[in-house]
């Protein structure tokens, strides 16, 4: 039988050990947050979504038996992307109900957001707009293969696919977004310029000179997620959505301040009025011109343009 002092080192020891495992899952969950953020970002198109699969996954995470995990960073970004894959399809779900054009929720990134280029692409408006139009599993090895560059073998744990049922769909993915995604990469100068003159033009009301601007196929989505008045459809041509925006935009405007912001890794405009945001309007720029323009009002989507947001890859 053992003594008392024995069981009690015993016991001593067993909660050192637990404490040191309990240390080891928190520096590894901390280490990979912004990596773990960014993939359910990218899966989601939505932060508060992203926030809440991190929670799940720091849930999971601290029951493991981290003797067993290899590669600490792999076996979180699989328990991340399997929330995440769960919650995106009860996602879509929800979106099939919601009022109007439903967008992604806008992100204030961090400067060097814009200096990783295919960072700031993968989380660009535009393009998580066109991996909207994917399956839920085939974003999910989207991102993780196109963006992260995890291989076929890792993803496959992570979807619960065989790693060549992963690379079918990882070419078929990348054949879709091909045909969808804006033609190249766009410079940041680029769409800060287009930006500044969309911005003139809409405060001035010249209906030419956003004409001139703008693609003949353009594009107006607007999200007020049926809290904020917003277009309920989208507006497609120059005509169409020159003239909506010189009669609602530049009104608006008057009415408080537009400014420049780095918005999901771009250049963006911010309508404020007063200290509260109003708007946030993202572009999508094809040849030079304006092809896509995107509107969200909608006050839930609208909390991380408070405060900067680190996303990593």
């Amino acid at each position: 039988m053992k003594s008392e002092p024995s069981e009690r080192a015993e016991d001593k020891a067993g909660q050192l050990a637990g404490g040191e495992r309990a240390d080891s899952a928190t520096e590894a969950f901390v280490a990979h947050r912004n990596l773990l953020f960014t993939v359910a970002y990218e899966m989601l198109g939505s932060a508060a979504d992203a926030e809440d699969v991190l929670q799940e996954t720091w849930l999971r995470w601290v029951g493991v038996d981290l003797g067993t995990v290899r590669d600490h960073r792999a076996y979180l970004v699989r328990i991340t992307t399997r929330q995440a894959l769960s919650r995106l399809r009860t996602l879509g779900r929800r979106r099939e109900s919601y009022v109007g054009p439903w967008l992604p929720e806008p992100l204030l990134t961090a400067p060097d957001v814009a200096e990783d280029v295919e960072l700031a692409d993968s989380v660009s408006m535009a393009m998580l707009l066109v991996m909207e139009t994917l399956a839920p599993t085939e974003r999910a090895v989207f991102v993780l293969r196109e963006v992260f560059a995890f291989g076929y073998d890792e993803i496959a744990e992570a979807v619960d696919k065989s790693p060549a049922a992963v690379r079918q769909i990882a070419h078929r993915a990348r054949t879709h977004v091909a045909a969808r995604r804006p033609r190249g990469i766009v410079s940041h100068t680029e769409t800060r310029a287009a930006l500044d003159a969309f911005r003139r033009a809409a405060e001035t009301g010249d209906l030419q000179c956003l004409l001139d601007l703008l693609a003949p196929d353009v594009v107006f989505l607007g999200d007020g997620g049926g809290v904020k008045q917003a277009v309920l459809r989208p507006v497609v041509g120059a005509d169409k959505v020159a003239r909506l925006l010189a009669s609602g935009l530049g009104r608006i405007a008057t009415m408080g301040s537009l400014r420049s912001a780095q918005v999901n890794g771009y250049p963006a405009l911010v309508l404020r009025l007063g200290e509260a945001i109003d708007t946030v309007v993202a572009v999508r720029i094809d040849a030079g011109l304006i092809s896509g323009l995107y509107a969200v009002r909608n006050p839930e989507k609208l909390s991380h343009m408070q405060r900067e947001t680190t996303l990593r890859r």
